[in-house]
């Protein structure tokens, strides 16, 4: 039976109490997860800053060495470089810096091929550092610690700038699952891992995982197997095995635009499963923030339906 899909009457009420929700947690706690997430990205970029000498001596031989400095120098320059505008000015690959930024040096790459790209990227930023928050480059001079600090402290501003809905995203992620965890365990429920090579279907009753990979059929190959990660994965108690356990997802959101952009997610996702697993899955998205009745109506009619975090009850209707 549908929880909250098939009640279109409740769907505005239940928006504006997750809207008010979603907001309240934001102004309590996003900032202590921005600062915190700026207080490790400080420490970073300070690492980046003694690594190049501060910033005196950019070279490829740096780069490679340590590749995931490359945001802490994209974000050094005037203006601050996306990702794309350095690929575009250095000439060079999408998956070259993004495996750079990922901390990794490109496995396919020659040597000689990756130092041409690395110097002409260390070329960019070189030309085009902010001598305004680095003030010491243009006068010849070595920094103060306090400089440094300041500097430093500019660059991460820049960083966490650059990915803060991410920042607010995670931290609401991980509390959603926490009150997902307590709810469970408070019912005798047991966090457990699942191995991936065991089928989903002989999951212990009464237990639990999060972040689980899903494995279902490539829907382009139809041959080769693809991993879909799923947020909370439940076996209720009273299962029998074999028995599929309930697919939560975790979405939380902090405006309307974004969510109908992604809407479609959850279909595909849920497309895949019910190819892999049948037409009885379970999937069930753990809502809070700002759902309107546009995104609610699209996933209600692709057989999505839903529980709000303010009503975190209606869980009970699961079976768990």
């Amino acid at each position: 039976m549908p929880i909250n899909a098939d009640k279109p009457h409740l769907w505005k009420a239940d928006t504006r109490a997750s809207v008010d929700q979603f907001n309240e947690w934001f102004m309590a706690y996003a900032p202590k997860a921005y600062r915190d997430t700026r207080g490790k990205t400080v420490e970073h970029v300070e690492r980046g800053l003694l690594a190049t000498e501060d910033l005196t001596k950019i070279t490829p031989e740096i780069v490679r060495e340590s590749p995931a400095i490359l945001p802490t120098l994209r974000m050094s320059t005037c203006p601050p470089l996306a990702r794309d505008r350095l690929i575009g000015l250095a000439d060079s690959s999408k998956n070259l810096v993004g495996s750079l930024e990922e901390g990794k040096l490109p496995p396919q790459l020659s040597t000689a091929l990756l130092d041409e790209h690395l110097g002409k990227i260390t070329g960019i930023i070189t030309r085009m550092l902010d001598v305004d928050i680095f003030p010491w480059l243009g006068e010849k001079r070595r920094p103060t610690e306090e400089e440094r600090f300041r500097s430093s402290t500019i660059v991460a501003d820049r960083l966490c700038g650059a990915v803060a809905d991410p920042i607010v995203r995670n931290a609401q992620e991980k509390r959603q699952l926490a009150l997902i965890e307590k709810y469970l365990v408070e019912r005798g429920y047991k966090l457990k891992a699942h191995s991936l090579g065991q089928p989903l279907d002989q999951m212990e009753p009464g237990t639990f995982t999060f972040r689980l990979n899903v494995k279902v059929r490539n829907s382009q190959t139809d041959e080769k197997t693809v991993n879909i990660p799923v947020d909370a994965v439940i076996q209720p108690k009273t299962a029998t095995l074999p028995h599929l356990p309930v697919l939560l997802e975790a979405k939380s959101a902090g405006d309307f635009t974004n969510v109908n952009k992604r809407r479609k997610e959850e279909a595909v996702k849920v497309s895949q499963l019910r190819a892999a697993y049948g037409e009885h899955v379970v999937f069930v998205l753990f809502l809070c923030g700002y759902f309107d009745a546009a995104y609610l109506g699209y996933e209600a009619a692709e057989g999505i339906d839903w529980i709000w975090e303010h009503r975190l009850e209606d869980l009970n209707q699961l079976g768990f």
